[in-house]
């Protein structure tokens, strides 16, 4: 038994994955592979035996999901620290997995040296957030996104905002001033108004009501 180890817990339904993560941890010194899970159910069951210090977990598992089970793991130890996996990049979910309590979230497939990087780091500021990650939380925050509009439409929007004309935007998007017209007329039935000025000031209050949702 290895001893002033970091005890690391990992919930995958992918078992193709389990001889690669236990690869990882062979013989390291610093963190101890605590045991592979299938479900936060099975983990959970074995949490009166020894309770890891680290979760690496899926976020998108069958039954509870990985997201969902921050509040059980909180409910054991509430300094648990839990990094989230997934495939997908996707800002909503990254911000749900922040929002219900995760420390960090990586995007699979991890390499060993990925993963221990996040860990070290995890270790020594709290908080474990790979580049494109990161990128991803920026780039929300950079450029506005309404569910009700398509992505062409969010494209204008989002000049539309900076002040661009009709004719620049058709520019930048490589585009004809028509097409944007087109798009622009879209814009104003889905928003309910009949003038740009509207427009801007309907999109100013959506922009708000999402912020604050945020």
């Amino acid at each position: 038994m290895k001893t002033n180890t970091v005890k690391i817990a990992i919930i995958d339904n992918d078992e193709a994955l389990d001889p690669i993560y236990r690869l990882y941890f062979n013989d390291d010194v610093t963190y101890e592979l605590h045991g592979i899970y299938k479900s936060v159910h099975e983990l959970l069951s074995n949490f009166g035996r020894s309770i890891p210090d680290v979760i690496l977990c899926e976020a998108q598992l069958n039954s509870i999901t990985g997201i969902d089970g921050l509040e059980y793991f909180h409910k054991k130890n509430e300094d648990l620290k839990v990094l989230m996996m997934s495939k997908k990049n996707d800002f909503k979910l990254i911000k749900e997995a922040f929002k219900k309590g995760a420390c960090g979230y990586l995007i699979k497939p991890l390499t060993k040296e990925r993963l221990f990087h996040a860990l070290d780091a995890l270790g020594q500021h709290g908080v474990a957030l790979e580049l494109d990650v990161a990128k991803k939380i920026i780039s929300s925050f950079q450029t506005k996104s309404f569910d009700s509009f398509s992505r062409k439409e969010n494209q204008i929007i989002e000049l539309l905002t900076q002040g661009f004309t009709y004719k620049m935007i058709a520019d930048r998007l490589c585009v004809t001033p028509s097409a944007v017209n087109f798009h622009i007329q879209n814009i104003y039935v889905k928003l309910n108004v009949n003038s740009k000025s509207e427009a801007l000031q309907k999109l100013k209050e959506m922009e708000i009501r999402q912020l604050n949702a945020a």
